[in-house]
């Protein structure tokens, strides 16, 4: 897989889950599930979906930054976030809205992913300004771009020596806490890929947590519908055996190399958040397929690991 050149349309499909994603993001936002002042500039326009699907992407939106900002606590900003499979996530702008900034944040994607994300910084002046150095300089080389802190890499994951060659261009460095945050990327590599990256990932950092969020529990009948409609889009769950029982993913997790692992299906993420954020939420739409909901929760999962004892108390209800 070193030297992938060109996309199948499987892969194609799956970049096509990058635009799915943003659209669900801002129609959740535009209903006020949670503030995002940047997703507007990376989609024109989302059609309202159903609240099941905002309620679901709020849960994991929120799950995401609960433990982004316990890593955050244990290392301030003297760290590095490495985003795999980056799409049109706005998490680096939000970070340095606040005092949470990070020393080295970097992206990685498909390479048509990353050029388009790299086009909209470049013509908003909103997202411009904030990755731009106390020189002004933003370099943009081969499609790649790199400013002071903030690195946009287009990257085949499944190849691990072009992971290696982008990270070191990118100025990851194994002597700094490192987050590694994974959306929904990993099943769609073969399962030696994934394992090949995350024990890479695990072997480099020795100060390192993974935050994880994966479909589980396919195995049932809503599982096997949830398979065959992504089948139908043209993506194939590769990695479809990494979706087990949210124990099971992280029990594999330890396997690669990772000293510390546990695992939630969404269902317990979403009781575990604060009463008055769900009272808020559910106060934004009526709800009428709630067993919908919950089916949803239970396919999907939250997994954290870590190497090293700064990150290994970091929980769900820390």
């Amino acid at each position: 897989m070193d030297n992938i050149k060109s996309w199948t349309a499987e892969d194609e499909a799956i970049i096509a889950t990058n635009t799915d994603a943003t659209e669900c993001k801002r129609c959740a936002v535009e209903l006020g599930y949670w503030k995002d002042d940047y997703i507007s500039l990376f989609i024109r326009h989302a059609d309202r979906k159903a609240p099941e699907i905002n309620r679901g992407y709020y849960a994991r939106v929120r799950a995401m930054e609960m433990f982004i900002h316990q890593f955050l606590e244990r290392c301030g900003t003297k760290c590095q976030i490495i985003n795999l499979g980056c799409g049109y996530d706005t998490l680096y702008w939000r970070l340095k809205d606040t005092t949470q900034a990070v020393g080295n944040f970097i992206e990685l994607d498909f390479p048509s992913v990353t050029s388009k994300k790299c086009h909209i910084i470049k013509r908003n002046k909103k997202l411009l300004q904030k990755i731009t150095n106390e020189d002004g300089e933003v370099m943009i080389r081969e499609g790649d771009l790199h400013s002071d802190g903030y690195h946009l890499l287009g990257c085949d994951l499944r190849c691990l020596a072009e992971v290696r060659r982008k990270l070191g261009a990118a100025g990851a460095d194994a002597r700094v806490p490192a987050l590694v945050l994974a959306e929904c990327v990993l099943v769609y590599l073969r399962p030696d890929a994934a394992d090949a990256l995350l024990r890479h990932l695990a072997d480099t950092f020795p100060r390192l947590a993974l935050v994880q969020y994966e479909q589980c529990n396919l195995g049932d009948k809503f599982g096997e519908v949830m398979v065959r409609n992504l089948a139908a889009r043209g993506c194939v769950l590769v990695g479809e055996r990494l979706c087990r029982e949210p124990a099971a993913q992280a029990e594999s997790l330890l396997a690669l190399g990772f000293q510390h692992a546990r695992a939630w299906d969404m269902e317990a993420v979403w009781r575990a958040l604060p009463e008055d954020d769900r009272a808020r939420v559910e106060a934004l739409e009526m709800l009428d397929e709630r067993e919908l909901l919950l089916q949803l929760n239970l396919h999907y999962a939250l997994t954290v690991a870590s190497r090293g004892d700064m990150f290994a108390d970091m929980d769900l209800n820390a």
